[in-house]
């Protein structure tokens, strides 16, 4: 089968095209013919040798979000036959004509949907939906800010939020402001115009926010732990800007009751894993209709041209998903 490879870590030209070997099916799995796999910023972080190896889980082949039609089904997997739509997170592999996935992953694609909508929601709305709810535990009328809000985590995060009837505040350039106005943001910041911190306090008669949900680290750590209100959470997905050097104020936290949780996929064991995607099945998966809630796609490259699609996700120009179509794009 075709799928792309990284013969060496490095830029996005380390990514090939080649012949691989189909993968095993193993008992709890579901062998899925590929229709269309998400990108996502760990393969950026995968291609340039962040893990210290090209594998990360159950394949060599990158990739960690498909969406497609079941071919075969192991002997101890349930809920699935073959010909079903699925969409889901795999561990590795995703960049591929064939995967395989662990059925307790795996998602029916709601009706409805195409297969490049499809291969969008898994990693960022199971990402969005743990950091809102099962961690901060979001409530409605609650002030949530959300960083980053243009990406595919975060423009997942801002629709979820804005459903729970949450006010949603929203750090991103001014360029990508008016697309998260459309998905239900109500305060929209201009990080390279506005001092996030100083937004907040006006926007909120000096109390601040009662959720924080950051992608960019140690930048904004700080300013974060003073826009939370008292009783405060931030949770902390990822460290796009770096880890070192937060500076840490611990009067504020002893004081305003705050809390401060991390939260990474990749380092979560199976179990958890299951838990996630169940709990996000559950939740929110029969609101993905026509007219309700669907991932934003940046755009959709062919597999072959997967170095591009990095670059797309490298250049920080994007809003929502980068797509690989696996084949020609079908409704």
């Amino acid at each position: 089968m075709k799928a792309i490879t990284i013969p060496s870590f490095g830029d996005a030209d380390a990514l090939q095209l080649a012949d691989v070997a189909e993968p095993v099916l193993r008992p709890h799995d579901l062998l899925v013919r590929n229709h269309a796999a998400g990108v996502n910023r760990a393969d950026i972080n995968q291609r340039q040798g962040a893990y210290g190896r090209a594998s990360f889980g159950d394949s060599d082949v990158m990739g960690l979000e498909i969406a497609g039609e079941v071919v075969a089904v192991g002997d101890q997997a349930h809920g699935f036959k073959a010909g079903d739509r699925v969409m889901g997170i795999v561990g590795g592999g995703g960049y591929a004509e064939l995967a395989r996935i662990d059925h307790r992953m795996a998602m029916p694609i709601p009706d409805g949907l195409s297969w490049i909508e499809a291969a969008a929601i898994p990693e960022v709305f199971e990402t969005a939906h743990e950091a809102l709810f099962h961690l901060a535990g979001l409530r409605a009328g609650e002030r949530v800010l959300i960083h980053a809000a243009a990406s595919g985590v975060g423009s997942a995060a801002v629709q979820l939020a804005a459903a729970s009837g949450a006010e949603v505040f929203v750090t991103a350039s001014g360029s990508k402001l008016a697309p998260l106005r459309e998905l239900g943001a109500n305060v929209l910041i201009d990080y390279r115009e506005q001092d996030f911190l100083t937004a907040v306090k006006a926007a909120t008669d000096d109390r601040g926010v009662d959720v924080i949900v950051d992608f960019v680290g140690a930048p904004y750590f700080e300013r974060n732990i003073h826009a939370l209100a008292n009783g405060g959470r931030l949770i902390q997905v990822g460290i796009l800007g770096g880890g070192a050097g937060a500076n840490l104020p611990l009067e504020r936290i002893l004081y305003g009751h705050l809390k401060i949780i991390g939260t990474v996929m990749k380092s979560r064991t199976q179990a958890e894993k299951h838990a996630m995607t169940r709990r996000f099945r559950e939740h929110w998966l029969p609101r993905f209709t026509a007219a309700g809630l669907k991932p934003v796609i940046d755009s959709v490259f062919p597999l072959g041209q997967a170095a591009d699609a990095h670059r797309r996700m490298e250049s920080n120009q994007s809003i929502g998903k980068i797509v690989l179509a696996v084949e020609p794009p079908r409704a």
